[in-house]
């Protein structure tokens, strides 16, 4: 009897395990709640569009690729933010990240949205994109008052790639290359970018990127922190994958090292993508951050 008792025991044990195990692997399959309406890229920059009217659209250099998007504010004589986008360098238009614009907008700021060649298009090299970028930035500089936007005040955000791209052009000479004050980027929030060539350079990456230790060395902004003077922030999500985590953390603590200005946010819950959704919100993290350098308020 003894024995038949405890054999019955264990098997209602066994069977109460295989339930909870069941039912673990039942909710780890579920999905985790969303943080807002699934709506991502183009749909939510239609429904921008649509609120906020057509941006203007403008060439800011010699190439069919190079124009931009100017989402105009009522306020005159208002700060500028130039967002650069990401994509892995291959993907990606301006067109996409329309839906930030409201943020800066209705807070008394234009938003300009850079197009620029992806690297597919230049046979692997990233300088042409690097280059492009540098243009579009002093085209808003030089011709901020065009469309009512104050020149003193141009600031810079950018996003993964983008980020990568932005922080190379923090590092650019404006004087000598452009004819441009040197400060003429205030201040920037990057966020979930790539500061340092090298890991990339070993990564997948490589299979589509041209790396060369010339290029390596040129665009790791980490490696030329002489250069940098403008006020940064950087960021990134906890839910992001390792490697850009260690990017942003060890890029800012070799700025603060070098005495420069910079403030590093992490933002607790979110992933890569979330991360690029939160500049469409003044209370986001990466939106929080570029209100916060551009001394903007929320609408």
């Amino acid at each position: 009897m003894t024995n038949t008792n405890q054999l019955d025991r264990r098997s209602v044990i066994a069977g109460a395990a295989a339930l909870v195990a069941g039912a673990g692997a039942a909710m780890a399959q579920q999905a985790p709640a969303p943080k807002g309406p699934r709506v991502w890229l183009d749909p939510n920059s239609e429904i921008t569009r649509a609120r906020l009217g057509a941006p203007q659209r403008v060439a800011y250099g010699p190439t069919p690729v190079e124009m931009l998007d100017i989402f105009r504010t009522s306020r005159p004589n208002a700060p500028v933010m130039v967002f650069v986008h990401g994509g892995a360098w291959r993907g990606g238009f301006a067109k996409d990240y329309a839906f930030p614009a409201e943020n800066f907008v209705h807070a008394g700021a234009h938003y300009v949205v850079l197009d620029f060649i992806n690297v597919i298009e230049t046979g692997g090299s990233l300088m042409p994109m690097i280059e492009q970028v540098r243009r579009g930035i002093a085209w808003v500089a030089k011709n901020a008052a065009s469309f009512g936007g104050d020149p003193a005040r141009i600031y810079l955000s950018g996003f993964s790639s983008g980020a990568h791209l932005g922080g190379c052009a923090l590092i650019t000479d404006w004087e000598k290359d452009f004819g441009l004050p040197r400060d003429v980027i205030k201040a920037a929030a990057l966020c979930s970018g790539m500061y340092d060539l090298k890991p990339v350079r070993l990564s997948a990456r490589s299979s589509y990127v041209k790396f060369t230790d010339e290029i390596e060395d040129a665009l790791s902004t980490q490696r030329h922190l002489g250069r940098l003077s403008t006020p940064l922030t950087v960021l990134h999500g906890t839910q992001e994958t390792p490697e850009f985590q260690r990017q942003t953390r060890d890029f800012a603590a070799a700025v603060k090292a070098a005495g420069k200005p910079i403030e590093f946010v992490v933002a607790e819950g979110y992933n890569h993508f979330e991360m690029m959704e939160t500049l469409a919100n003044p209370f986001g993290a990466f939106g929080r951050a570029a209100f916060d350098r551009m001394k903007l308020l929320p609408a």
